[in-house]
């Protein structure tokens, strides 16, 4: 930071009342804003390189403490609040090796579909991109991507043994030990 031009310092420091204000528009917390700007301006520091000079100072933080505030917001939402502990005393987790057990057959499943529909079910079901991005790489049309994606799904649903949702995680023994204990 010895090396930052004072001129963007002083830009900089000019942005913070700024930011903490929309800050605190955000979060609807004064603490919550001044760790939202801190750490947007940490990001700034370790950033700064990519700031092209001439172009909006202030915008570009904002976007960092904005992009921040959503991130941490997606974050948050999937937290449970728990503070007394309650909740996390009724968790319980299924034994490793069923897991594992598990995996493995999916795995075998998934070998056995044809290289096509394990390549677009991989790109789509395990990737994330979306069939018109699977079909570009696949260099085939979305509709041939849809149809390999449901037959793939639907071999590894007889593959695997799969009828309903109840097939998906513990099997009926150690459902029946959860509930009862």
């Amino acid at each position: 930071m010895t090396n930052l031009d004072p001129a963007l310092r002083d830009e900089i420091i000019a942005a913070i009342p700024n930011l903490r204000a929309f800050a605190i528009s955000l979060s609807g917390s004064v603490d919550r804003a001044d760790d939202l700007v801190q750490e947007t301006l940490l990001r700034a520091f370790a950033n700064i390189g990519s700031f092209r000079p001439g172009t909006n100072l202030p915008a570009w933080l904002f976007t960092i403490l904005r992009n921040l505030f959503r991130s941490e917001y997606r974050k948050r939402r999937r937290e449970v609040p728990d503070s007394d502990g309650n909740f996390a005393a009724t968790l319980t987790s299924n034994p490793d090796q069923n897991t594992h057990l598990d995996f493995e057959d999916f795995r075998t499943a998934l070998d056995k579909l044809p290289s096509d529909q394990r390549e677009a079910l991989i790109l789509v079901g395990a990737s994330g991109f979306s069939y018109e991005e699977a079909a570009d790489i696949c260099q085939c049309a979305v509709g041939t991507i849809k149809s390999r994606v449901n037959r793939a799904r639907r071999r590894l649903g007889e593959l695997l043994a799969i009828e309903d949702v109840e097939d998906f995680g513990p099997d009926k023994t150690t459902r029946a030990v959860l509930a009862a204990g």
